[in-house]
């Protein structure tokens, strides 16, 4: 039985619509680290530790293996985290003081590239496997690892931009577009006395 033509082209709609809103999602977790001095994008702005370089380091792994290792498509290289185990001890949370930005940011660059190349390549019902899953559910697809790629970096996207407002005030992109800083000033004291209210 042939699939209409007309189902074919919204599926293919569909992958180009996620892959543009996993390229927008990475492109703001890397420009969350613009300016910022090598301190500032390594310490915790979190009780858990979050951090910006760290959140790149943590979805470089997520690129290498949902949109890579799943379909028998690894990358070039083994990230030294993952190779050396730490991986499961949280070390693809934060950049340890030999990891310099420079070759983060290119590890992330890689895997994302490559990524998109399984994307380019595979059709959105392509099966893949997921390694570390427990077996009775390691069987997915390639629709189901795009959006969870997409979901993950749009997540991760939040925190950034979180934890870039908490370093030195950069709100959202469109923040200007509502109004200056006397604007959001008197916006965050309207959100405060409303706390305030139940003290």
């Amino acid at each position: 039985m042939s699939v209409p033509a007309v189902n074919v082209r919204r599926m293919s709609d569909l992958k180009d619509v996620l892959h543009a809103r996993l390229r927008d999602a990475r492109a703001v977790v890397v420009g969350k680290l613009e300016g910022l001095s090598e301190y500032d994008v390594r310490r915790p702005m979190t009780a858990s530790g979050t951090n910006l370089l760290g959140l790149v380091k943590h979805l470089t792994g997520n690129e290498q293996v949902y949109l890579g290792t799943a379909f028998g498509r690894p990358g070039s290289f083994t990230l030294p985290w993952v190779e050396d185990g730490s991986v499961w001890d949280g070390a693809d949370m934060w950049a340890r003081p030999h990891e310099s930005r420079q070759f983060l940011l290119d590890l992330y660059d890689q895997a994302c590239r490559h990524g998109d190349d399984t994307i380019a390549a595979l059709d959105l019902d392509s099966p893949g496997s997921v390694p570390h899953w427990p077996e009775e559910r390691r069987a997915t697809t390639l629709g189901v690892l795009l959006v969870r790629m997409v979901g993950e970096t749009a997540q991760h996207a939040g925190h950034a931009d979180i934890c870039r407002e908490m370093v030195d005030g950069q709100g959202p992109p469109d923040a200007a577009s509502y109004g200056d800083e006397a604007f959001w000033a008197a916006y965050v004291g309207q959100v405060q006395a409303a706390a305030d209210a139940f003290r």
